[in-house]
C-alpha cells in the first residue's frame, strides 16, 4: 500500500507505519476514520510479509482472516502495524498482526491471519 513505511523488518517480524491522511477516500469510512476494510487489507497484507520473513517460497492463499476492531484511528495519526510469524510450516502460515496509535501506543485492532502456502508446490 502506498505510504506504509517499514520501520523494522526481520526473521518472523515486521514493523511498519503510516500517517492517516486524506483525502485518501479508501482509508476513510463515513465517520472520517479509518475503514474496517482497510484495517483488513492491511491484517492481510502486513501479515503475508510477516510469513515471508521466514522465507516461504509462496505467497500462498488467505483461508482465514479475522479482525477485532477495538479503537478508532482519525485522519492526522500514525499508526504503527506490527506482524509476528507464529508458524509458518510446508502447508499453512499464520501471523498475528497489530495495529496501534504510534504515539500512544493504544490497540486499534487485532488480527489473525492464516494463508495456505503448499499452492506453489502443486503448480
Amino acid at each position: 500500500m502506498k505510504g506504509i513505511q517499514v520501520d523494522l523488518l526481520e526473521p518472523d517480524r515486521i514493523v511498519c507505519s503510516f500517517k492517516v491522511t486524506p483525502p485518501l477516500p479508501p482509508l476513510l469510512n463515513g465517520g472520517n476514520f479509518m475503514h474496517g476494510g482497510a484495517t483488513a487489507t492491511l491484517v492481510d497484507l502486513i501479515g503475508s510479509a510477516a510469513i515471508l520473513t521466514v522465507g516461504t517460497p509462496s505467497f500462498g492463499v488467505s483461508v482465514e482472516i479475522n479482525v477485532s476492531y477495538l479503537d478508532s484511528a482519525y485522519p492526522g495519526e500514525e499508526v504503527e502495524v506490527e506482524a509476528k510469524a507464529l508458524r509458518v510450516g510446508k502447508a499453512v502460515g499464520v501471523a498475528s498482526v497489530e495495529l496501534r496509535k504510534k504515539k500512544t501506543g493504544k490497540i486499534i485492532a487485532q488480527g489473525h491471519h492464516t494463508k495456505y502456502l503448499a499452492l506453489a508446490s502443486k503448480l
